[in-house]
């Protein structure tokens, strides 16, 4: 077995430079100071800061204009979704934003997936319902259920809905092990998801929205309070 690599002083910099990002003392639409005097300010090389700065230019935070200067960027406005799993892990408190998403659009995607969702996609669906139970831990479990959901998107029909539903299982990832609440009983994961699951198989759109807000209002709520 490798060991796990340690923590660079890059992966140092780059987490202070975003906590100073995102707490606001670098605030949106300003230039950072110039490189050396950054460099110097955190006690490191130019090399070290130009890496981190590239880290950050990808995730969204920074830009960067040869002969102008790095600024930072204002992704309230400009960014995308694919940001949130930064903004979770810096601030739990993204966590109950994304929830209150996933209701409306999981509750959609059940309506969806149950007026066109094909005979062999409601077979997985019984099948994946069937894993759930079956799993072994709540990590297991958990991981089950993910999988129902994006069978759910599946069978919308509509690639959208299956990047969605990925973008918002990706957003809570960083404090995944803090939601398994309503994971550790498989058998009562499986009868929690039991109704939606045999309205989407029935075809019953208006069921199948009913019974999917019911779901991820109750499984939110167990959740949370784990991160209580």
């Amino acid at each position: 077995m490798e060991a796990l690599p340690r923590e660079t002083i890059v992966d140092a910099l780059e987490d202070r430079l975003r906590t100073d990002i995102l707490d606001g003392r670098h605030p949106a639409g300003s230039y950072l100071p110039p490189e050396r005097r950054l460099a110097d300010g955190y006690g490191v090389t130019r090399t070290t800061l130009k890496h981190a700065f590239g880290r950050l230019v990808q995730a969204g935070l920074l830009e960067t204009r040869h002969g102008v200067g790095t600024r930072v960027r204002d992704y309230a406005r400009l960014g995308g979704a694919d940001l949130l799993p930064m903004l979770v892990r810096h601030d739990a408190g993204w966590v109950r934003e994304v929830f209150e998403v996933r209701r409306g659009i999981g509750a959609l995607i059940a309506e969806r997936a149950a007026a066109r969702g094909t005979r062999a996609q409601r077979a997985e669906l019984a099948a994946l319902l069937d894993a759930v139970r079956g799993a072994d831990g709540a990590d297991a479990v958990q991981l089950a259920d993910i999988e129902v959901h994006r069978a759910l998107a599946r069978a919308t029909g509509n690639r959208v809905y299956v990047l969605l539903t990925n973008t918002l299982f990706n957003a809570y990832l960083p404090v995944r092990s803090l939601l398994k609440g309503p994971f550790t009983d498989p058998r009562a994961a499986h009868d929690r998801l039991v109704p939606v699951v045999e309205a989407v198989t029935g075809g019953d759109a208006t069921r199948a929205h009913a019974a999917a807000a019911a779901y991820l209002r109750e499984t939110e709520r167990i959740m949370l309070d784990g991160l209580v």
